[in-house]
């Protein structure tokens, strides 16, 4: 155990030291913050780097063996409804219960947060017996991908245009820290069974993108019934600083009990259910569940460490740097600050590191986890630049939304399978924690500057977060496709060259 806390450790120290250079660099530049500001900033990195330490340990020690085992189960039982019910009502528990959907809806001031995150998990839920549904009739990702966006895009015509933005960031937010190692293992333990061998890896991904898809469509549908003019932002008041260094001790300690209750409230229902699978099913050694159990806490601690750290010293960092860069004469500066943040944001996503490392286990290496990290920072770094110049430019939502997923579906048709799954997948890990607590907030704060509707331009950065890792890995994977055909085609010519020498050495 040791061992591998120390590399996850290291992991996570990498992870968090570059985005925390970048805000350093800043802060004593063109960002000038006050040292309490500051202090409280690197308290925040420390908590980070143990919170994702312990975290990422839980989640290969306990949710994901839970998910594996509960997703195998219910493929083996052979009972569609059964499934479909199991599915909707996992997808609501671990969707109403996701700390980053309640950090958004809190951000939203003019509604009440069990609301947005009631709708949020209906649509969770539903989506998941979509899921199911795939996984036992093998239905292709792409199609469904495709008829759940084209049917998106159809309502958001008559959707105001002020719930647009929120009902894609209610997408991106679902998939975060709790819920992605339970729902990839889920589908890992569905596809085991439902799939062939041959094809189990690329039906193994594909249900977090599923996972993302459905809040948008449920928020969408609440936007048909709210006032539009109603909306108002929480981005537009200022937290106050503190003091002295016994003000920033007490503000983490004051963060400390709501998210303690928030984690409890997330990490109870998946032992109660685990528990639950145990005794009427599962049957697992007692070894192994005391494994399971002891991995579920280090998951409490390490993601109560990790929320307290963003919420008190990453979200109003991110605030001030939007507000101050979109104050200054240069204001162009937001862009190029914005394309540096998002290279090395997603390195910090406790998310994406499940992701890539399920990834590399699932493709025996072949597709490793610095290619997929890779791909995803280039998206994430189009993704922020494009949210600065629509904030700076006043660009509507969908002149962005519309083409890139067009060329995402498009390319889907494309690609490998097992690209599509990734890629997808990928879009809802990168807008987790760090994006929600430091992302949103660089481009609300950017927008009380200006002066803008923070529900139009300062809203939807999660969901250009979640687009663009979609095309940056579709197109890694037309890449490998192309370049094995090319040396398929290379080894062909080969071996016939090699027939014709052995034909005249034989005559």
């Amino acid at each position: 155990m040791t061992n591998a806390l120390l590399k996850k450790f290291k992991e996570s120290s990498l992870s968090i030291l570059p985005i925390m250079c970048i805000v350093l660099i800043l802060a004593v530049t063109i960002v000038p913050m006050s040292w309490q500001i500051i202090v409280q900033f690197i308290i925040s990195c420390i908590l980070l780097i143990f919170g994702m330490t312990l975290f990422t340990h839980g989640a290969d020690t306990a949710m994901i063996p839970i998910g594996q085992h509960i997703g195998g189960y219910l493929s083996k039982s052979g009972k569609l409804w059964f499934m479909l019910l199991c599915g909707f009502v996992l997808g609501v528990l671990i969707t109403i219960a996701e700390p980053d959907l309640s950090v958004l809806a809190d951000q939203v001031a003019s509604i009440n947060s069990w609301i947005i995150i009631a709708v949020v998990g209906v649509g969770v839920g539903t989506f998941m017996m979509l899921a199911v549904l795939r996984a036992v009739y093998q239905i292709p990702l792409p199609i469904i991908l495709a008829v759940s966006y084209g049917l998106i895009f159809l309502i958001a015509c008559f959707v105001p245009a002020e719930f647009a933005p929120l009902s894609f960031d209610s997408g991106s937010v679902t998939t975060g820290p709790i819920s992605v190692p339970f729902l990839m293992s889920f589908g890992l333990g569905l596809a085991a069974v439902r799939s062939s061998k041959s094809n189990s890896g690329d039906e193994s991904f594909g249900l977090v993108a599923l996972g993302s898809a459905g809040p948008i469509l449920a928020v969408m549908l609440m936007g048909l019934f709210v006032d539009p003019s109603t909306l108002t932002s929480s981005a537009e008041t200022s937290a106050t600083a503190p003091q002295d260094f016994g003000g920033i001790l007490m503000a983490f300690l004051n963060e400390a009990p709501s998210h303690l209750l928030q984690v409890t409230l997330v990490i109870l229902p998946i032992l109660v259910v685990f528990l639950l699978f145990q005794f009427f099913a599962l049957k697992l050694p007692k070894q192994e569940v005391f494994k399971i159990i002891i991995g579920l806490l280090f998951v409490f601690v390490g993601i109560t460490l990790f929320f307290v750290g963003v919420s008190v010293g990453f979200l109003p960092v991110g605030t001030e740097i939007g507000n101050v860069l979109a104050s200054v004469d240069y204001n162009w500066i937001l862009i190029p600050v914005a394309l540096v943040i998002g290279l090395v944001i997603v390195l910090a996503e406790p998310a994406v590191h499940v992701l890539t490392e399920q990834v590399e286990h699932m493709t025996d290496g072949k597709i490793s986890r610095k290619t997929i990290l890779f791909s995803m920072s280039i998206g994430v770094a189009i993704s922020l630049s494009l949210c600065a110049l629509r904030v700076l430019f006043q660009m509507p939502i969908w002149y962005i939304l519309v083409p890139a997923y067009v060329i995402a579906i498009g390319l889907a048709f494309v690609v490998p399978r097992i690209f599509t799954g990734i890629a997808f997948d990928s879009g809802g890990v990168a807008t987790g924690a760090m994006a929600t607590t430091f992302a949103l907030p660089l481009f609300s704060g950017a927008c009380v500057a200006l002066g803008e509707n923070v529900m139009l331009y300062g809203f939807g950065t999660l969901s250009f977060i979640a687009v663009t890792p979609l095309i940056t890995i579709q197109i890694l994977g037309l890449i490998v496709k192309i370049a094995n055909k090319r040396k398929q085609k290379e080894e062909a010519e080969e071996i016939v060259g090699n027939t014709r020498i052995e034909i005249v050495e034989f005559d």
